[in-house]
């Protein structure tokens, strides 16, 4: 038990103090935390960049080989059609 005043007040500075600083380390805690989950999202968003940059040029790629081939299709109709008419 508690004796005197000065002891009650030095002991409740105690806790005060005690709790403050658990209360410090819970935020800083969970303020590491939540700096990691947004380093690790901006990250994973990077990422998804990346992928997306990656797959819109291998689309572009596939785009030009495929207008490639058309023309070369085109050019081929075109002869065969020259040729049919000139055999009738």
């Amino acid at each position: 038990m508690i004796d005197s005043w000065p002891t009650a007040i030095f002991s409740l500075g105690v806790l005060l103090v005690g709790g403050f600083l658990i209360a410090l380390f819970a935020v800083a805690t969970f303020g590491m935390r939540k700096a990691k989950l947004d380093a690790k999202q901006a990250d994973d968003l990077r990422q998804l960049v990346r992928r997306f940059e990656q797959l819109a040029e291998n689309t572009m790629e596939a785009q030009q080989r495929m207008a490639t081939d058309l023309a070369e299709l085109q050019a081929r109709t075109t002869s065969i059609e020259q040729l049919l008419r000139t055999v009738e």
